[in-house]
């Protein structure tokens, strides 16, 4: 709104069509009826109440746009429990999404490995060569780590190898040694 009205004007506004015509103008008129101190404005632009006069108000104010500074402390007190809540809902849904990467990236290499080591009749000696024989596109990240060097890789005996003279890799995990969320260790997986 921001400007003052007419007392007249502002009555008008309010009530249905129906009601304006004739019995508004006779409440506006009428001198018996009686008005609450109304508010006008001082030299600042505030409204300040006025003491109860015959004459009608020649001016209503607007409310002050603004908010007060209890009100922005609230405010700022409610969006501060719902980051704090927020939060750590955010970061432990951040590492579920880690863990399941890590899941499915050593899932899809053990299974690699074991393609290799049937298909050539001996293990890879490194990662990089299931990239180079055309098993992997590239040797995948380790989401705990940030990195595709990380991985701890675990040779086979030469006993135990297919090709006895050539042991190759056996197993790949993880390089990190943090806890995931179930508690183990994400190189134990």
């Amino acid at each position: 709104m921001g400007r003052c009205m007419r007392s007249g004007e502002a009555i008008m506004n309010s009530v249905p069509f129906k009601l304006r015509r004739g019995a508004v103008a006779r409440l506006v008129e009428a001198p018996s009826v009686t008005r609450k101190p109304s508010a006008q404005p001082d030299d600042r632009g505030s409204c300040a109440p006025r003491k109860p006069s015959a004459q009608p108000s020649r001016a209503l104010c607007a409310p002050r746009k603004g908010y007060t500074l209890i009100e922005m402390i609230i405010v700022m007190a409610i969006i501060s429990v719902l980051v704090a809540i927020a939060v750590p809902m955010y970061q432990k849904s951040i590492t579920r999404t880690k863990e399941s990467l890590l899941k499915n990236n050593l899932f899809t290499m053990r299974t690699v490995i074991d393609e290799y080591t049937f298909d050539k009749q001996k293990a890879p000696q490194t990662l990089q060569d299931l990239v180079d024989q055309g098993y992997l596109r590239n040797v995948p990240l380790d989401p705990t780590t940030g990195n595709n060097q990380s991985w701890r890789v675990i040779m086979e005996d030469a006993v135990s190898s297919v090709d006895q003279t050539a042991p190759g890799i056996y197993d790949v995990r993880s390089g990190s040694d943090k806890k995931s969320l179930e508690g183990t260790v994400y190189s134990e997986w």
